[in-house]
């Protein structure tokens, strides 16, 4: 078991990060402790890592422990968790647009990272077309059901599991035919190597596009989120994205949704952090 400490040179809305992520019953928050503790695959090999919030918002300060490698583990906690990002750039950028009221509530709030790339597709894909709350529901019990629970912290089941499952189990568990033939049929795909996950890292927003796209129960939508939560891609702006229509909504009082038109209007001004704006809308109606 290792320990180290990382520091941080620009303010750091951590609390902002945990309350966000326990919105999804399956991670392990500590709101009291600041602590979260994340499930990683590193080498194939699956672990617990803490990280824990010990600084202020003006200077943050965090506590990882874990196993396993410890530089490479350092380093993709760094990247889930947005450290080498420059957001007092993205801050104050975004003060000079019609968004300054959120980035003012929110301050420095980072973009966080899905855990790993196939669950976030999952989660992408259980998601697709569901209020949060039964989205959650739903993606909660495919875990339990099929994952693993490793020093109280959840995995979610691996592609060989999930492309063995039958379909009238997901259909039991209250998944429609479609969702569950997607699950299934996408574990397939990458096992089979038609995709290769890790690989997509590598690639262009419109590369990564023409990989996932073609296989079934994936579409813009989809792909966008994955940009923006596996890949970290900064201008990313899912204008299907009810939940972003919605705030847009609230936030500029209109009478009813944004139309297309009016919401790439408004991300070409938010350029080149689409996904910042993103996220700072949907934490204003979560």
């Amino acid at each position: 078991m290792w320990r180290t400490t990382v520091e941080l040179h620009n303010p750091y809305n951590f609390d902002q990060v945990l309350q966000r992520l326990a919105l999804d019953p399956l991670h392990a928050v500590d709101m009291d402790e600041k602590e979260i503790k994340i499930p990683l695959t590193m080498y194939g090999r699956e672990t617990v890592v803490s990280v824990k919030g010990t600084g202020s918002f003006e200077a943050p300060v965090f506590l990882l422990s874990g196993d396993g490698p410890e530089e490479e583990t350092v380093e993709r906690i760094g990247e889930i968790f947005g450290w080498n990002t420059d957001i007092h750039n993205i801050y104050t950028h975004f003060l000079t647009t019609n968004l300054r009221p959120l980035f003012e509530t929110f301050a420095y709030t980072p973009l966080v990272l899905e855990f790993n790339y196939f669950d976030c597709l999952i989660r992408c894909i259980v998601h697709q077309q569901l209020n949060l709350k039964f989205a959650f529901t739903l993606t909660e019990r495919f875990v339990h059901t099929y994952g693993k629970q490793i020093d109280g912290v959840w995995f979610y089941p691996s592609p060989e599991v999930v492309a063995a499952i039958n379909i009238e189990e997901l259909r039991a568990l209250q998944f429609s035919q479609r969702k569950a033939e997607y699950l299934v049929g996408l574990a397939q795909h990458i096992i089979s190597g038609k995709l290769d996950l890790d690989g997509l890292k590598t690639l262009t927003d419109e590369e990564v596009e023409k990989e996932l796209l073609p296989i079934r129960g994936i579409g813009p939508w989809t792909v966008q989120n994955f940009l923006m939560f596996a890949l970290g891609r900064p201008n990313m702006f899912p204008k299907a994205d009810i939940g972003l229509q919605r705030a847009v909504q609230n936030l500029f009082g209109l009478k009813q949704k944004p139309d297309h038109l009016m919401l790439e209007e408004l991300k070409q001004q938010w350029e080149p952090y689409g996904s910042y704006a993103s996220l700072y809308l949907w934490r204003s109606i979560e």
